[in-house]
């Protein structure tokens, strides 16, 4: 059996129901085989557990492990060669990005990940080309790259069936490129075309191959509703009520996307998803950003989550999602960083701050997020919508030992006034550098900047290498293609928005 004893000189154990902290001082966890038997006091628990490994001590203060509820690559696409686009235009542009290892790409983003405390991603593979033998490889080595990392993975491949490219079917959109273009661009299309039947597939033989492995799950991730069609939307529903997977999805992130709704439903994306039974505690919306009060509403009604994804809205001028007025109503709100950070990066502890102050709404008495409540988004709301719900998110007997230190030197250094809440400072000035000790699953995978299980140096090198070397026939090409195709998918959005109302809270977002 093995023992670990985590002292600190506070614990946050999780938050109470009214939403205050639920801090231990003085406290210890101890760790046996992986989860949590006990927390109590630090010297009666050395006392009684000689045995047991001291991890951390005086100086620190603990926190559940962070939840990155919404993630996507490792290099970011402004290395890989596209920049900030509207999100319509960014698809277009992505055409040119560079291939990556996915082992290399997927380990890069989990050392920024992890060395800014998070133990646990939702890996949403939304680009995986060729059939079902080799997307399954390529998820092989994604989700071997997190096992070799000792990182906790929910992962899922996204379902598409339609519209690759512009909110409108792929033999459409070719007949508005030129004749010189299409061959290139139908090529494109084919590369990603896996039928429903065999994408469906691919979900079912992943959940059997990790059904016994406790850090990695499979989820369902339809992955919006334009590139879904109504057979694959069934599918989903069907997927979820069979294995009881929670789902993943995309969902009115752009006004674009609202507008694609109403055209195609004569209504709203989430009234949709509620006609095939996908709304309730087990769906989790990706950005919902332009959802109406009606939209609100019904999720807090169905109990459906929403994981707010700050720095990829404001990046791809997405727009500010109403986090307020979810709040309000009492949905579930986690955070995600999605592609990358504000500062194309995933350091999670900077997210948190994003949230915090984007969504301070002008005005003495006007609702803001408390820092409590953003790092609840980052723990317990960002655990509900995995897999390992129940499992994560809190400091708990029975629950895995997902823990992560905090050097409160470091993060308080020269001066802190002792009468603001330690939550408060700890969002507020926590930076990376002040995460010492990072455990997932009682391992300790980081310890004072450095990685237990993998070189990172030796990983970057590589990448670096590989990276250096020229663009190879089929880059250029895709290069050449994001070129040509851009002026006509910016073609095809002009005017996709006239004559679509606007709800009060897109006019907040319009200063934006």
């Amino acid at each position: 059996m093995s023992q670990k004893l985590v002292r600190a000189d506070t614990i946050l154990c999780g938050f109470h129901p009214d939403g205050s902290p639920d801090l231990r001082p003085d406290a210890a966890v101890l760790v046996e085989d992986g989860s949590i038997r006990e927390i109590g006091d630090a010297d009666a628990l050395a006392a009684a557990n000689p045995q047991a490994e001291t991890v951390g001590g005086a100086g620190f203060v603990a926190i559940p492990g962070l939840v990155n509820a919404h993630h996507h690559v490792g290099l970011t696409p402004l290395q890989l060669g596209s920049p900030d686009h509207p999100l319509e235009l960014w698809f277009a542009s992505r055409l040119a990005l560079r291939d990556v290892d996915p082992r290399l790409d997927t380990l890069y983003s989990a050392f920024e990940m992890i060395a800014s405390g998070v133990t646990t991603v939702q890996h949403l593979h939304s680009r995986a080309p060729g059939g079902p033998e080799a997307v399954l490889a390529t998820a092989e080595s994604v989700i071997g790259a997190y096992r070799e990392i000792g990182m906790r993975a929910s992962y899922s491949f996204a379902m598409r069936d339609q519209n690759r490219l512009v909110y409108e079917a792929d033999e459409a959109f070719l007949a508005r490129v030129p004749a010189e273009v299409r061959p290139a661009l139908a090529d494109y299309f084919q590369r990603f075309a896996m039928s429903l039947a065999e994408q469906i597939g691919v979900f079912h033989e992943l959940r059997r191959r990790y059904r016994d492995d406790p850090s990695t799950a499979i989820q369902i991730a339809p992955s919006n509703l334009h590139w879904l069609s109504d057979a694959a939307l069934a599918s989903a529903a069907e997927m979820a009520a069979e294995t009881g997977a929670p789902v993943h999805m995309h969902l009115l992130e752009t006004p674009y996307q609202k507008a694609y709704a109403q055209k195609r439903t004569g209504g709203s994306a989430l009234a949709c998803l509620e006609r095939f039974g996908l709304t309730g505690p087990g769906l989790t919306i990706g950005h919902g950003v332009w959802m109406s009060e009606d939209d609100i509403d019904l999720c807090a009604h169905t109990g459906t989550h929403i994981c707010h994804n700050c720095s990829s809205n404001f990046r791809l001028k997405s727009g500010l999602a109403p986090v307020n007025r979810f709040t309000a109503k009492g949905i579930p709100v986690a955070i995600g960083i999605d592609e990358a950070g504000i500062n194309d990066d995933r350091d999670m502890l900077q997210e948190m701050r994003l949230v915090l102050d984007a969504h301070r709404e002008p005005g003495i008495d006007s609702p803001f997020p408390t820092a409590a409540g953003v790092l609840r988004m980052a723990t317990e709301n960002g655990a509900r919508t995995t897999p390992f719900a129940g499992r994560i998110g809190r400091i708990e007997a029975g629950r895995a030992a997902d823990i992560v230190l905090i050097d409160w030197k470091k993060t308080t250094w020269p001066y802190q006034n002792p009468d603001i809440p330690l939550i408060d400072v700890l969002v507020r000035r926590a930076r990376r550098e002040a995460v010492d000790t990072v455990m997932i699953g009682g391992e300790v995978v980081y310890r004072q900047g450095r990685f237990t299980r993998i070189d990172r140096d030796a990983v970057l090198s590589e990448i670096h290498a590989r990276m250096a070397q020229p663009l190879t026939p089929a880059e250029e090409a895709r290069r050449q293609l994001a070129t040509d195709v851009m002026p006509f998918v910016r073609r095809f959005y002009d005017g996709y928005l006239d004559g679509m109302p606007r709800e009060p809270h897109t006019m907040l977002n319009s200063r934006f």
